[in-house]
């Protein structure tokens, strides 16, 4: 399987995307999880090789002056995140189809690369109260920072007729439904 398919996620932290990937990945389907690279510090319990590949601002850049990204984008100040090529050369090496969990823009280019091949979904909160509600709720992110998640989400919410799917996370049990049906027609079809 060199050219499997590829699902990507995105949507503006706090809309339920990477719990969406999560249940996915539970499923029995031959789906395999494209771990990102980021230059971030890890967060909580958040694993090397498992959760992210953990970098340091300066290596990020070296690997993208030597073309091991499919897609990057600096998502705030010295803050990479991105896919690196040997990931899906690993995942379509293993026989699986690739699951992505990144950002707007990166979605959006992976289906510009892919355009055949992948299918883009955006998870969308039901409104901008909702998302601050649930990023709050959270309690993993300073004022600041939930400032400037909401205002980066205003921004992302923008791109979302980019997408292939749109889908309004306003319950949780009906997305993850769908969500299943969508993937499952897509690797079938």
């Amino acid at each position: 399987m060199l050219n499997g398919k590829l699902i990507v996620f995105s949507a503006p932290s706090g809309s339920g995307k990477t719990t969406l990937v999560r249940h996915l990945l539970k499923q029995n389907l031959p789906l395999g999880f494209s771990i990102s690279a980021t230059s971030r510090d890890p967060r909580g319990e958040e694993r090397d090789s498992f959760d992210y590949y953990f970098m340091s601002p300066k290596m990020f850049r070296d690997k993208i002056e030597l073309g091991e990204f499919i897609e990057y984008e600096q998502v705030y100040k010295n803050t990479f995140y991105g896919t690196l090529t040997s990931e899906l050369k690993r995942l379509w090496g293993n026989k699986k189809h690739i699951l992505f969990d990144i950002d707007v823009k990166g979605g959006i280019n992976i289906k510009k690369i892919y355009p055949e091949n992948t299918l883009s979904i955006f998870i969308q909160p039901p409104s901008l109260e909702e998302l601050e509600s649930r990023l709050r709720k959270r309690a993993t992110d300073s004022e600041e920072k939930i400032l400037e998640r909401l205002d980066k989400a205003k921004k992302e919410m923008s791109f979302a007729s980019e997408f292939d799917i749109v889908l309004i996370n306003d319950d949780l049990n009906i997305a993850k439904k769908e969500i299943i049906q969508r993937v499952e027609d897509f690797i079938n079809s």
